[in-house]
């Protein structure tokens, strides 16, 4: 299996530079970005789009050099159930139900990375952080 050990790697690349797109095309557009959040009713909209920025931008890079992998995809899957729950709940419109389920399949990836880890070619191996639970599940 060590010929495919690059494989965590390739799937944090797919996973992370999506939202680390997302989060810069967020900062170019504050205007619109609040609001849009302000539109579905949201509380405070600046502060929810700094919290998406930095969820997007911020949990995107941390995901893609595999530094606190585990932390960081599982924060990273709860927002992305929470913009589902919230902006891509109208089931009426077929683009809203593919978004909806586009946000539920990434929290899903993102939690096989918090249970399996980021992967030998990572911040979080290189410290000593990579141990995955299969391995320990084996070992007992």
């Amino acid at each position: 299996m060590d010929r495919f050990k690059f494989l965590p790697l390739l799937g944090r690349i797919l996973i992370g530079a999506p939202f680390v797109m997302s989060g810069l095309g967020k900062l170019g557009a504050y205007a619109a970005t609040v609001g849009y959040i302000a539109s579905v009713g949201l509380p405070v909209p600046p502060l929810a789009f700094a919290v998406a920025v930095l969820t997007e931008l911020g949990g995107g890079l941390l995901l893609l050099s595999g530094y606190r992998a585990r932390t960081v995809s599982l924060a990273m899957a709860v927002f992305c159930i929470a913009t589902a729950v919230f902006f891509h709940h109208n089931f009426a419109d077929q683009n809203q139900m593919i978004h909806f389920l586009k946000n539920v399949m990434m929290a899903g990836g993102l939690l096989q990375i918090a249970y399996f880890g980021a992967g030998a070619f990572s911040l979080d191996a290189r410290s000593g952080r990579a141990a995955s639970p299969v391995a320990a599940l084996s070992a007992s």
